[in-house]
């Protein structure tokens, strides 16, 4: 078998795109994909990059993906399919970053700083 190999990364979540032609299935760490992502908002975020290059049931895909939740997940897998595609055709490209789907989102969670309660907000103060 002949995979194109991505990445896709979001906030701390990092997904390892298998892509193969083949009948359409999705498969993420094992489950299917309508068993990994329950929610219709999810599942349209990973299929944004077939249904934007009209592609959608032509490739299989395997995905192992780790980190972050299942928001970060579906955006670092949707990153990951449209990086394989792009390997696959380059003339995919220009619709897919019209779109935003070849850029890597770089806002992650901002750390903790000693002496506040969270990375901004302070203790409550009291002047008496």
């Amino acid at each position: 078998m002949a995979y194109t190999i991505a990445t896709g990364r979001r906030k701390t979540s990092i997904a390892r795109i298998y892509l193969e032609p083949g009948s359409g299935t999705i498969l993420i760490n094992g489950r299917s994909f309508e068993d990994y992502f329950p929610t219709s908002v999810k599942r349209y975020v990973v299929s944004q990059p077939f249904n934007t290059t009209n592609t959608s049931g032509q490739y299989n895909v395997k995905v192992n993906v780790k980190g972050g939740g299942i928001s970060g997940q579906s955006e670092a897998i949707r990153l990951g399919i449209a990086r394989a595609l792009v390997k696959i055709y380059a003339e995919h490209k220009p619709p897919m970053k019209a779109l935003g789907l070849m850029t890597r989102d770089p806002r992650m969670v901002e750390r903790k700083k000693f002496g506040k309660k969270k990375a901004r907000k302070s203790f409550q103060f009291s002047k008496r």
